[in-house]
């Protein structure tokens, strides 16, 4: 049963991508074919912290007040689940920061191949992922560069700021590694960059491209839409040779500062959705303002709005949070140890050391909201009175593959 959460959320009172939904979600799902993971995210949204997934009735025992709390649907695309979710993976990552600087990247997917990526979003996700992993592992084995085996988060992220298809890969990266004996740190001395940002955009341009060109000639790609004229040998080959010719983008910022910068870092974009709800800023039958950057505002039709929120659905399973190198699983016990005790820091903490807490502890600790006080006399305790049953939900539309 998911827990029970009280029903603002963390956005302005009224203005939630829920209610969007739930006031235009019939009507769009008449006029557009949705996946079925589409159609299983609008569902969750709609009901989310709804009495249509039912709750409990908790009462004030001082004053009397009464406030049913309704359970969340704990989908990874709701804007309003996400929260507690990236606290508590920030406090797990916490553990297994080195005492170092760390570095952020993101390698973004030209406007090429984004149709493609569209029509076959986990293949292609996942061939991003690859080739922004060999890249800097790579690199950081390079004895020109390195020589050594660095520590990369990654995260993939789908969206611009005003909801458009934009896929790119955040990294977060350690401003060193462990030498092949385990018993030295190569810590990346002075400079801006952990690599050179041409050599990062060609090797990886390198890399996903010859991934494509093999998984097409493996038949494991799919062509329709706007990306069908890519079916045809002539115009995959001449696509092919514009995109060598180009530069790949890869931004890379200045090394930060230290592991308190990184926790920021990891916070911003590790479980972000496409938009939060505090984003929004005025809802109407006609449309939907939302914030985009520098204090600008984007206007579109709810319809629109539902149609771009959708593009970054994504696959069933499909995991955006990898971790390589340093921070593999496999590596976290051996080779991430050595390094922390060659740079002085403290050993890792054993998940059994850890005492269990329930939800509301972890929530008034981790995000300081108190669910045991009254919020309308500030001192009395809520107790939870009655089981609030959830009601039948309605019959879900028929769900088409696209």
């Amino acid at each position: 049963m998911s827990s029970p959460c009280h029903g603002t959320g963390r956005g302005r009172r009224g203005l939630d991508v829920g209610e969007i939904f739930r006031t235009h979600g019939e009507s769009f799902r008449r006029r557009h074919v949705l996946s079925p993971e589409q159609a299983r995210v609008m569902r969750a949204i709609e009901r989310c912290r709804t009495a249509e997934l039912g709750g409990h009735l908790d009462v004030c025992e001082g004053c009397g007040y009464e406030r049913p709390s309704y359970n969340s649907c704990r989908d990874r695309h709701c804007p309003k689940c996400q929260a507690l979710a990236q606290d508590l993976w920030l406090e797990g990552r916490k553990k297994r920061l080195l005492p170092t600087r760390y570095f952020h990247l993101v390698f973004t997917l030209p406007e090429e191949l984004r149709g493609l990526a569209l029509v076959n979003r986990r293949t292609v996700y996942g061939l991003m992922f690859r080739a922004v992993s060999s890249t800097l592992l790579e690199l950081g084995r390079d004895p020109r560069h390195l020589g050594a085996l660095v520590g990369v988060t990654t995260v993939l992220h789908t969206w611009s700021r005003d909801l458009r298809f934009h896929p790119h890969v955040h990294c977060i990266v350690t401003g060193g590694g462990l030498r092949a004996d385990g018993k030295r740190w190569a810590a990346r001395r002075g400079g801006h960059y952990l690599f050179p940002v041409k050599v990062m955009s060609r090797l990886f341009r390198g890399k996903l491209m010859a991934a494509l060109v093999r998984a097409r000639a493996l038949g494991r790609l799919r062509f329709r839409g706007s990306c069908v004229a890519l079916a045809d040998d002539d115009v995959f080959a001449a696509v092919k040779d514009t995109l060598y010719r180009k530069e790949w983008i890869v931004y890379a910022k200045r090394p930060m500062g230290g592991a308190e910068q990184v926790y920021r870092y990891l916070g911003r974009y590790t479980h972000r959705v496409g938009l939060s709800n505090h984003r929004l800023r005025a809802i109407d039958d006609e449309a939907v303002r939302f914030a985009t950057k520098d204090g600008r505002t984007v206007r579109l039709r709810p319809e629109e709005f539902i149609r771009r929120f959708l593009l970054h659905v994504l696959p069933k399973g499909f995991v955006k949070i990898r971790h390589y190198g340093l921070l593999a699983g496999s590596n976290v016990k051996d080779k991430l140890e050595r390094a922390r005790r060659l740079l002085g820091g403290d050993p890792l903490e054993s998940s059994q050391d850890t005492p269990l807490e329930n939800w509301r502890a972890r929530l008034l600790r981790l995000c300081g909201v108190d669910l045991s006080r009254c919020p309308r006399c500030g001192t009395g305790i809520m107790t939870r009175c009655s089981w609030v049953p959830p009601r039948l939900p309605r019959a879900p539309p028929e769900a088409i593959s696209s």
